[in-house]
């Protein structure tokens, strides 16, 4: 006992706790690993027996990730592209060009003190951007990127998409409400108004596109534009598209329309009250949003995931690594060394200053990008999930980069401009289109 005591003194602190933790760790390891071998079976015949509910758990966590990206990467636009209009570089420090400084500015918002202010409701101060991010995010369930790759293709998956939008201004709403600041309460009340004008032509703009297509499903309403870029709705529905598109930036709250936060006049609208984690949510919200617009704007009528051209050659790459049997393993063992040492060669014996190991990093970079390149054509050409996630990402992205261009381009309207613009203009623009809509297939129907 005198020998275990003195022993026990001589060991250092974190000595003593690995010592007494080690035995617990295994013990605790072998029980989870018990009750994992356990529970594996009946857990795996709950889900067999229930595919709805792991598809929806899939479709939800896919969603909810998919958001995360999104957001940082249109905020890696516009400080791309705002500075690039204005003469300047951007940033180019964090990360290679500068790439990784949209995720830091997201850390640092999630990072910062989430300060509660003293006389606010706190329960519906906290719930406020959960709701907002929430609506943003349902919108996410309907939208068609590619055959089949859809979280839930509902027959009235429009009627959806304008119900759960709706609720973006319920959150705004409360969030101004609940801040006890008139700032906020003022930025609540433009959010109320500007979505109660908008809204009407935004749901208005797209009934010409349902007489066309005869459903709400959006991906029927993909479907039926198939073909060439001349069978897009686009052509059938400019004055929808038009309405559609302004009542959307609006909806979204961007410039120029952006006055339930606008700086110079209410600081910053519903969320002058909010910091950290709670303002994160308006934060990526706004930008998923964005997002969402731009997409449903080529889903309805610029073909969704719909090639604007047919692909002129019919290649069918049948590849099966399987076939290889034990010689994948050599292939694959072998390819990433090779490929590393025949593109660090010509760094290597070209320039004195490039050491051996920068040459060989080089063209292990080079040989990994040749890769997901050469890996990503071919799923290009063998898939056609893949061709469509590609053309509807491209169509979503070009029309980010039009709210992106036009946050640096266009000044603020005032407030009264744009709820005039609403009334005045876009309800009965709308109402042109949808008559105009079914005059033309009636005729068209009658002869």
């Amino acid at each position: 006992m005198t020998a275990v005591t003195t022993y026990w003194n001589r060991l250092s602190v974190p000595s003593r706790v690995l010592l007494v933790a080690l035995p617990t760790l295994l013990v605790l390891g072998g029980l989870a690993t018990l009750a994992v071998a356990l529970l594996v079976a009946p857990l795996l015949d709950f889900l067999a027996a229930n595919p709805d509910l792991v598809r929806f758990a899939i479709a939800a966590t896919l969603v909810i990730v998919a958001t995360i990206p999104t957001a940082f990467l249109i905020i890696l636009l516009e400080l791309k592209v705002i500075a690039r209009m204005n003469l300047r570089v951007g940033p180019d420090r964090v990360g290679p060009f500068g790439l990784a400084m949209s995720v830091v500015h997201g850390l640092k918002v999630l990072a910062k003190e989430d300060y509660t202010p003293r006389g606010v409701d706190v329960p519906i101060f906290t719930i406020a951007p959960v709701a907002v991010f929430l609506a943003t995010i349902m919108a996410f369930l309907v939208i068609p990127f590619a055959p089949g790759l859809v979280a839930q293709d509902f027959n009235i998956g429009l009627l959806y998409f304008f119900a759960i939008g709706g609720l973006n201004v319920v959150g705004l709403m409360m969030a101004g409400w609940a801040s006890f600041n008139k700032y906020s309460l003022l930025g609540a009340l433009r959010a109320a108004a500007q979505a109660i004008s908008y809204e009407i032509p935004l749901t208005l703009s797209v009934v010409g596109v349902i007489i066309l297509a005869g459903t709400m499903s959006l991906g029927s309403i993909v479907e039926q534009q198939a073909g060439s870029f001349l069978d897009w709705n686009v052509w059938k529905q400019p004055l929808g598209l038009i309405i559609f598109f302004i009542a959307g930036i609006a909806e979204a709250n961007r410039t120029p329309l952006d006055m339930t936060e606008a700086d110079q006049e209410i600081v910053a609208g519903f969320a002058t009250e909010y910091s950290g984690m709670r303002f994160g949510f308006f934060f990526f919200a706004e930008y998923v949003n964005v997002f969402v617009i731009s997409a449903m704007t080529a889903v309805l009528f610029f073909g969704g995931w719909n090639a604007p051209f047919d692909w002129p050659f019919p290649v069918d790459l049948a590849l099966d690594p399987g076939s290889l049997g034990l010689g994948l393993l050599f292939v694959a063992g072998l390819a990433p060394v090779l490929g590393t040492v025949l593109l660090a060669l010509p760094f290597w014996l070209g320039s004195s200053r490039i050491s051996t190991l920068q040459a060989l990093l080089i063209g292990f970079v080079l040989f990994n990008v040749l890769v997901v390149g050469a890996f990503l054509g071919w799923a290009f050409l063998s898939f056609d999930w893949v061709v469509g996630l590609f053309w509807m990402m491209a169509k979503s992205y070009l029309f980010v980069l039009v709210f992106v261009q036009m946050r640096a381009t266009f000044p603020r309207v005032r407030v009264d401009q744009l709820m005039g613009f609403a009334w005045k203009w876009l309800l009965p623009a709308s109402l042109l289109n949808i008559f105009a809509t079914a005059i033309a297939v009636s005729i068209l129907a009658n002869r």
